[in-house]
């Protein structure tokens, strides 16, 4: 991997992101009007508001960058732009990692505004600084551009890369902690939510809530994430195809 086209290759999605208005809005906006509805459902019982909201801050980021990187990335390959590239002295590694800096900088932008948005508009309450919230739902947006890229490469068409959504975001949303505590999961269940890395990220949001100052087992679970998008990113780029039959 080359420093210097990791930068150019970064610089070319970015700016093909930034003309892409719809997918703009859908990464800015979609966290707000999902935000306000999560706030109009609890609005009488704050608590529950405060503790799903929370949450929330990092499965949008999750669920909205897995789907907008993996179609992104099918594109590149049936269009032949990925042919094309590969012609160059770019290289998969080049092009994986660009994908999760350029998108790893959308959700940094998403993460700042929907966390300013629960906080301010929606008062939003946490012991730990509004900082590590932004930080860790950053982190999950990277994590959905990471398993989005990987899940990509096993995708023949858009529908295709759709299909995995419900396949491999779904089943760590139902086992996060969401809605029951993992602890208080049937055995097998709470075996399987072990292994998912949202799980990780949602008790990493909860060690915020509940703590003013980072803990071990927030520093543990931000690890953790961090280290399944370079393993998901790495794995990306060995499966990558350069077009799609």
């Amino acid at each position: 991997m080359s420093g210097q086209i990791l930068v150019s290759t970064t610089g070319r999605i970015l700016r093909q992101l930034r003309h892409d208005r719809p997918t703009i809005a859908l990464v800015l906006l979609m966290p707000l009007l999902l935000l306000t509805l999560v706030y109009f459902m609890f609005e009488e019982q704050e608590p529950m508001f405060h503790r799903v909201a929370l949450i929330m801050l990092g499965i949008f980021p999750f669920v909205i960058m897995f789907l907008i990187t993996s179609i992104a990335m099918l594109r590149e390959r049936t269009s032949g732009t990925l042919e094309r590239l590969f012609t160059t002295p770019v290289g998969k590694l080049d092009l994986l990692f660009g994908y999760g800096i350029a998108f790893g900088l959308a959700a940094a932008v998403q993460g700042i505004v929907a966390t300013t948005f629960a906080f301010w508009l929606f008062d939003l309450d946490t012991a730990g600084n509004m900082a590590w919230v932004v930080v860790i739902a950053v982190a999950n947006a990277m994590l959905g551009v990471s398993l989005g890229l990987l899940c990509s490469a096993f995708a023949r068409t858009e529908f295709q890369a759709v299909q995995f959504l419900p396949l491999v975001a779904v089943p760590q949303i139902l086992l996060c902690g969401l809605f029951v505590p993992r602890e208080d999961m049937a055995g097998w269940l709470e075996a399987i939510s072990n292994v998912l890395p949202l799980s990780y990220s949602v008790e990493a949001l909860m060690e915020v809530g509940a703590n003013v100052d980072p803990t071990d087992t927030m520093w543990r679970d931000f690890g953790i994430v961090v280290g399944v998008v370079v393993v998901a990113l790495a794995l990306g780029a060995a499966t990558l195809r350069r077009q799609t039959p």
